[in-house]
């Protein structure tokens, strides 16, 4: 949703409890989202200046994300397609690896 620079740093922000899933406090970077969760910061880190700061204007528009930047408060609408994914991920290359 463009919360936080990267994948590391958003696994941060979640391992910090930062963030919070339909109004409940997560600190698992490997929680499973269901289509209609509600992603967000915490109410009193929307006044924190290092977390709010960096995701300004760079939240990055995916058809399955919905960000209210107003809000700090964004929806999980709905599974990517593999296609809609922007990541280079070489699926062929990981199933190797696991299949030594």
């Amino acid at each position: 949703m463009g919360i936080a620079p990267s994948r590391p740093a958003a696994r941060q922000l979640v391992s910090h409890k930062h963030i919070t899933v339909n109004g409940d406090v997560v600190n698992v970077p490997s929680c499973q989202l269901k289509p209609g969760d509600m992603i967000g910061i915490k109410d009193k880190d929307k006044e924190n200046k290092s977390i709010t700061e960096p995701m300004r204007g760079k939240n990055q528009k995916f058809n399955w994300l919905d960000w209210n930047e107003a809000e700090m408060r964004g929806t999980f609408i709905t599974y990517p397609e593999r296609e809609s994914v922007p990541e280079n991920i070489k699926e062929q290359l990981i199933v190797e690896l696991y299949s030594k």
